[in-house]
């Protein structure tokens, strides 16, 4: 039989929690923990800046309209597809190759309902090839 057995739910309680916190304190040395570089370093972003290449359209911001008719466009569809929905972008980023050898293609364009926040679209030769959003801190 157990001492514990007598006592009150209570301390039972008490108990658990108190093993559970020095487990917790022997796992994690709390004196090198910087809560304030962790925000940081949590909020700043691991990829490069990267800058438009060409020539830049200012006034070009994309509508929840044709978003949503963007969102519709399957990948591997032909380029103009895109283009239809999408004619002008903001501007071009540097190309990279996201699979071996094949050279990629990436426009931006802002959402006008959301300035920070921009789509980047990726085009494989004459091919669609995928999205992504990206998230701009404020200035």
């Amino acid at each position: 039989m157990s001492d514990l057995e007598g006592d009150p739910p209570i301390l039972k309680l008490l108990l658990l929690v108190g093993l559970v916190l020095v487990g917790f304190a022997l796992m994690v040395d709390v004196r090198r923990v910087s809560w304030n570089s962790f925000a940081d370093n949590s909020l700043k972003s691991s990829r490069p800046v990267e800058t438009c290449q060409g020539e830049i359209h200012e006034d070009v911001v994309l509508s929840r309209e044709n978003l949503a008719a963007f969102l519709t466009v399957s990948e591997r569809e032909p380029k103009f597809r895109v283009q239809e929905i999408l004619p002008q972008s903001y501007c071009q980023l540097p190309t990279i190759e996201v699979r071996a050898g094949v050279v990629s293609e990436r426009e931006i364009y802002p959402l006008a309902f959301d300035p920070q926040t921009w789509l980047i679209i990726l085009y494989e030769g004459e091919e669609y090839a995928g999205y992504q959003f990206r998230f701009q801190a404020p200035e």
